[in-house]
């Protein structure tokens, strides 16, 4: 199982990004997937979740109405469009797959290496 992600970078406060997650060695319409990030000396944190068998969707209050996750099964990805970023987005962000359904608070069954995001004030 191999989870890909890229499209970080290094942007300005307001700007926006797009991270994509190439997914490996799942059937994505079995699993939820997420991202998380961690920021230097901060704890591991959920940033978003689409749990497809439920057809719920979970955003970290921080986040909301700023970031987007959706997924392209065909295409194996999962996306993560983050718009009006602020400093404090900076972190590196993993993708993670769970089976079935998930929430932002679960146990993961996987994870990807990370991408890095940068955000300049």
């Amino acid at each position: 199982v191999q989870l890909q992600a890229s499209g970080g970078g290094l942007v300005h406060a307001g700007d926006s990004l797009r991270l994509s997650c190439v997914v490996s060695g799942l059937r994505l319409d079995y699993y939820a997937f997420a991202w998380f990030r961690q920021a230097p000396g901060k704890e591991r944190e959920g940033v978003a979740c689409d749990s497809e068998l439920n057809d719920k969707k979970y955003y970290a209050d921080s986040v909301k109405g700023r970031f987007t996750i959706s997924r392209d099964n065909a295409k194996k990805t999962v996306y993560l469009q983050m718009n009006s970023l602020q400093p404090e987005d900076t972190a590196i962000y993993y993708c993670a797959a769970d089976a079935g359904v998930a929430t932002l608070y679960d146990e993961y069954d996987y994870f990807g290496q990370g991408t890095q995001v940068t955000v300049s004030s």
